[in-house]
């Protein structure tokens, strides 16, 4: 029997999950024969040494500066499914240490920068653990929320994992207006397997990088901004002159210059 969880006790800022017995409404004491869970749990919970809990204390203070506004509590989120009397875990974790080997692999991707992924220090994984375990479980907060109590959308959602885009983690290569990371990857499955995934939101005051980024690739929004395109790197006349073996005019300010800045065939290039 799988284990579940029930009574929530408060601890400090966070809320741990005991063991126990779900009590499903109407008094039944069993899940349904399909299911899908999704868990809140605080960046860093749990961690003897609070090196990724800091972190991210300081990139929320720096982008709440940037973007003008309060700062907030991150969230990663961790998806638990079952189906009849199997259970799942589906995560992105570093592909080195527990669970790094094995057939719950489905996908692998780079961390930092594409070239850094040939170290697998840097690289992710992708899993579908059969009977999995997710780290720091106990400190989820306003969790778990069922997502999905339906057979068929649960078994889309595991045949979908294995098709999950593997962008490099931690930046915004699909040019969503935000970083691709585990929650994207949580986003990316719920809202493919017909979820409304854009309504489900962090606990108050909470905040969960990446969730916009799964959203925006699996088509439930538009991109979170309009991506500015590069600026145009322009060559000066002179050296472009000198280069092709034209002399140059003697202002860019000439019907020449003029007609290359609208489009015509003159000096300037990009």
């Amino acid at each position: 029997m799988p284990v579940v969880r029930a009574a929530t006790v408060r601890d400090g800022r966070h809320r741990r999950v005991r063991e126990g017995v779900e009590l499903m409404p109407g008094g039944r004491g069993e899940r349904p024969t399909a299911w899908a869970d999704l868990y809140w749990i605080p960046l860093g919970a749990g961690a003897r040494v609070p090196i990724v809990h800091w972190n991210g204390l300081v990139f929320e203070a720096v982008a709440a500066r940037l973007e003008g506004r309060p700062a907030h509590d991150l969230y990663h989120a961790g998806l638990e499914v079952g189906i009849g009397h199997e259970r799942y875990v589906i995560e992105m974790a570093p592909a080195w240490g527990a669970g790094s080997a094995g057939a719950q692999v489905v996908g692998v991707g780079p961390v930092g920068t594409p070239w850094l992924g040939r170290s697998r220090f840097f690289r992710y994984q992708v899993r579908c653990w059969r009977e999995g375990i997710i780290p720091d479980l106990a400190y989820a907060v306003d969790s778990p929320r069922r997502v999905i109590d339906e057979a068929d959308r649960v078994r889309r959602l595991l045949d979908l994992a294995p098709s999950f885009p593997t962008a490099t983690w931690g930046r915004d290569e699909l040019r969503t207006g935000d970083m691709w990371n585990s929650n994207s990857l949580v986003a990316w499955l719920l809202a493919c397997s017909g979820v409304d995934a854009a309504a489900i939101e962090p606990p108050p005051r909470g905040r969960a990088p990446g969730w916009t980024a799964g959203l925006v690739v699996a088509g439930a929004i538009p991109p979170a901004r309009e991506m500015r395109q590069p600026r145009p790197r322009m060559r000066s006349t002179w050296r472009r002159s000198r280069l092709v073996g034209r002399p140059a005019p003697l202002s860019r300010t000439t019907g020449a210059g003029r007609a290359s800045r609208a489009g015509g065939g003159g000096e300037w290039s990009s």
